[in-house]
């Protein structure tokens, strides 16, 4: 019975700290995607303030009423020719998390 009561404390220890633990690995990944997305975007030459721009302004039109917290840039489509690019954006708000996909148009970025 001892054994039993044991194992079981220990179980419920260890996915405790797996839990605390993965959280803080998920927020590190996050971390690296966008220090990854926004390395390449500089690379390539686009000005991360105006993606900033067009990704809040299309949240504002997209999701009114809620109330953004954070912008990640998470990912960049890099493809030949600029009316091809994306880029995506991980918005964080009061109510969960959005994504964001903006593409080039005529040099403006707009809604993909």
């Amino acid at each position: 019975m001892l054994v039993i009561v044991l194992a079981i404390g220990g179980w419920f220890a260890t996915k405790r700290r797996t839990e605390s633990r993965s959280d803080d690995l998920y927020a590190q990944l996050r971390e690296a995607d966008e220090a990854l997305a926004l390395a390449h975007a500089e690379d390539k030459g686009w000005e991360r303030g105006r993606l900033e721009e067009a990704a809040r302004a299309l949240f504002a039109e997209t999701y009114a009423g809620e109330r953004l917290e954070a912008l990640q840039l998470v990912q960049v489509v890099d493809r030949p020719g600029t009316d091809e690019d994306q880029a995506v954006f991980r918005a964080i708000t009061d109510s969960g998390e959005r994504t964001l996909t903006l593409g080039r148009r005529d040099g403006a970025w707009v809604a993909a």
